[in-house]
């Protein structure tokens, strides 16, 4: 039996944006034995929704109702039915074979695990101001939570989705994420990093700006330390 077999039921969630191209470098390699996929496509205008179909019959297609990663990611944990989420990049950095990976940590009693690229330094395909930028990131986080985090801006994450709803995250952008580390904290969850390989963007182009994003970034880490 698959291993994955006995575990609570996961919902894995992959939200999209214009990825046709890099769809069919991830949606065949998620196990066959995970209870459900949804693709939270954020108003693609090629044909990712039909790609998607196509290379996995079964998946579930979401229309995020607003805009921005954050909004697609809250509106995809809301559909699921899982009792565990996992979180995939469309763009084929992640590795759905890691699943496992993510998963035991959960049944061992943590309530977040997140992913990190860069435990054993540089990615290959990350350009040296955004490894640069995101060492800034981690070490303001750790600073100011009491962390030793590599990495807080991985899109690898999985997570008790009662635990999710419990934060509250009202974010609509990338920055959800962080805040999501965030919060996760300061309620005095158990989060786990767990290291993964990182492919880099296979295909088509990023919609983040680096610097911009990196800055809002900061600033959420920053913001969500001092609220009450």
């Amino acid at each position: 039996m698959n291993k994955l077999e006995e575990y609570p039921r996961i919902s894995v969630i992959i939200c999209a944006l214009n990825e046709e191209q890099n769809l069919p470098c991830v949606l065949p390699k998620i196990p066959k034995s995970i209870y459900e996929v949804l693709l939270v496509d954020g108003h693609s205008q090629d044909k990712t929704v039909e790609v998607a179909r196509q290379l996995r019959p079964d998946i579930h297609i979401l229309y995020q109702p607003g805009k921005g990663k954050g909004d697609a990611l809250k509106y995809g944990v809301q559909q699921a039915t899982g009792d565990i989420i996992v979180t995939l990049d469309a763009d084929g950095a992640t590795n759905p074979k890691e699943i496992s990976g993510f998963i035991q940590p959960l049944l061992d009693g943590y309530d977040l695990i997140k992913g990190s690229r860069l435990a054993h330094g540089r990615p290959v395909n990350m350009p040296r101001h955004r490894w640069l930028g995101n060492k800034i990131l981690a070490t303001t986080f750790n600073i100011l939570y009491g962390a030793r985090y590599t990495d807080i801006c991985s899109g690898y994450n999985a997570f008790w989705k009662s635990v999710f709803q419990r934060l509250k995250l009202n974010h609509d952008g990338f920055e959800m994420e962080q805040a999501m580390i965030a919060k996760a904290k300061k309620a005095g969850f158990q989060v786990a990093e767990v290291t993964h390989h990182d492919a880099g963007r296979l295909g088509n182009y990023s919609k983040v700006s680096g610097m911009k994003q990196g800055f809002i970034n900061w600033w959420i880490i920053v913001r969500e330390r001092f609220r009450g």
